[in-house]
């Protein structure tokens, strides 16, 4: 309005200095659309961060996996370690909302690493996160046509490869918001289909199955709630308990993947501490819940289940499909497999979306080429997307090698990877508390705080630490496996070498915690919740609101 008055007031010999003055404010709009986006749309709604937690926290090692942990280590052994891990995947995250909510940024886990820790570790992190995916997405790709060869052994494995490469590839092409809407989608079938199984085994166990016989829990006691494992006695049972929490790790690894999108939710304010607190209870019902079914409806000896367990993927290797055979109930298997194909075009989406924002935090924090920070006109990273895509093509190994030995190699490599990003979170928390408590700011100034932080994450890094260094424990029992040694442990010295080549190359020190940039950001949080208050008000209301600063 200003302008406008100015230019009624103006004499007539002024009208040649307006005209140009336009001129410069068009030619000065022009070069700003002329440069590069690189900012990311905040185009995530709170029910878009939600289900995308719900899906980050359910997978295919729950519907699948958890027949392999069942076997080696029973019902006991299973459900102790779920509940573990479960405590562990909760307080990771509770750790990085912490970070998150005070100080939201687009850069993801790398960019906190190199704000709060080091250049160095950040660096790490984000290669970590971003190869990780992208041999997830190659995994979730083998997967998808093991599943279809379900009904169709004729059709090579590369053809389905190549159909849902393309499908998943052009669904993170789209606007965030409708990549959102399309994730919300899949997400609310997969709640829907594992509430029906979980419902479905505990009908069973009760005496709902046709032949009417009340299991209980039977076989906790016969043949028993802790399975030996490569061994006989205590031995074998502690080794059947480890087994479940390597297992139980790789299952749960992705639940933190959430905080991915908190660079583009719309009011992190509200949806962070949503999506974690409804963390805990998506772990109560969804892990907790369905292996205490499993338990009562599948014995850990019964042939159908080790047999399932070599199967790799697809209804016949779930142990829910197996506990269903079990009672007799024959129809369900095939639909069962078709949504266990939603299950992994959805987890392929998503590990597209979560490497190709990994890269783009790297390269807003000039640890990866420039290029990948641009994005288009609506907030795609679309450099980083391709870069991200080209992974499809690791699928393809599939072709000439055997489906089921790459799928494990890819499974065991990523599982290593996922636990190291882990650590990372709580390391690079660990030391924003040091920041914080130097710079003289209080837990009690803190805009959120988790549950037992900042103790509960000191456990957390033991445990997560212990089950990296044995995790590849089978590789020296029974004769040394070559194999089984690089899968478990290259993830191991991949980020070490990382570390170390970034270290030499920039030259890069340690932040230390009285020079930690704990300002930057906390601006953008505390408009992003004022805006949306402030779009609930009528006009009366809002202009109270800009006059008394409410």
């Amino acid at each position: 309005m200003a302008a406008k008055a100015d230019e009624i007031a103006a004499p007539d010999h002024c009208d040649g200095s307006i005209q140009m003055s336009r001129a410069g404010e068009m030619m000065k709009m022009e070069s700003v659309e002329e440069q590069p986006q690189t900012e990311l749309k905040r185009g995530f709604k709170n029910r878009h961060v939600n289900m995308f937690a719900i899906a980050g926290s359910i997978g295919t090692g729950l519907i699948i996996g958890s027949g392999s942990a069942l076997a080696s280590g029973g019902p006991g052994s299973i459900l102790i370690a779920y509940c573990i891990m479960g405590m562990c995947v909760y307080t990771v995250m509770t750790a990085f909302a912490e970070m998150a909510i005070f100080a939201p940024m687009s850069k993801g886990f790398s960019g906190y690493a190199t704000r709060f820790v080091d250049p160095a570790l950040g660096f790490a992190t984000g290669w970590n996160y971003f190869f990780k995916y992208s041999v997830l997405l190659a995994n979730n790709l083998t997967a998808t046509g093991l599943i279809i060869r379900y009904w169709r052994q004729d059709i090579n494995v590369g053809v389905w490869i190549a159909v849902f490469g393309a499908f998943v590839v052009a669904l993170n092409f789209l606007p965030v918001s409708k990549f959102g809407e399309t994730e919300f989608v899949m997400a609310i079938v997969k709640v829907i289909v594992l509430v029906g199984l979980i419902l479905g085994c505990f009908i069973i166990s009760l005496g709902g199955s046709p032949s009417g016989e009340r299991i209980g829990f039977r076989y906790w006691n016969n043949p028993g709630a802790f399975a030996p494992y490569l061994a006989q006695g205590d031995l074998g049972r502690f080794l059947g308990f480890w087994s479940c929490m390597v297992q139980a790790a790789f299952m749960f690894m992705g639940c933190e993947v959430v905080g991915i999108t908190y660079g583009e939710a719309k009011n992190p304010r509200k949806a962070i501490p949503r999506a974690v607190q409804q963390t805990i209870i998506r772990i109560a019902i969804f892990y907790i819940g369905g292996v205490i079914v499993l338990g009562m409806t599948v014995p850990y000896t019964n042939e159908l289940l080790l047999s399932a367990n070599k199967q790799q993927t697809s209804a016949a290797a779930s142990p829910f499909v197996v506990a269903l055979k079990l009672a007799g109930i024959q129809t369900l298997p095939g639909i069962v497999n078709a949504c266990f194909l939603m299950f992994t075009v959805s987890f392929a989406n998503s590990d597209i979306y979560i490497a190709s924002r990994t890269l783009y935090g790297l390269a807003r924090d000039h640890q990866a080429p420039a290029i990948f920070g641009k994005t288009n006109k609506s907030g795609v990273p679309v450099y980083a997307v391709m870069a991200a895509s080209l992974f499809c093509c690791l699928a393809f190994l599939n072709v000439t090698t055997s489906s089921g030995k790459v799928f494990g190699y890819f499974v065991s490599l990523s599982t290593v990877l996922g636990l190291i990003n882990w650590v990372n979170i709580i390391v690079t928390y660990i030391c924003f508390q040091k920041g914080i408590h130097a710079q003289g700011i209080t837990r009690a100034g803190l805009p959120w705080k988790g549950l037992l932080q900042p103790y509960a994450v000191y456990i957390t890094f033991i445990i997560t630490a212990l089950i990296i260094i044995f995790s590849g424990y089978t590789a020296f029992i029974g004769g040394f496996k070559v194999d089984k040694f690089i899968t478990s442990y290259l993830g191991i010295v991949l980020y070490l070498f990382n570390i170390l080549v970034f270290k030499i190359w920039k030259r890069s020190s340690r932040v230390r915690p009285a020079e930690m940039d704990l300002v930057s950001g906390r601006l953008v949080y505390d408009t992003d919740g004022e805006e949306e208050i402030l779009a609930k008000k009528g006009v009366l209301r809002r202009l109270a609101s800009a006059l008394w600063g409410r």
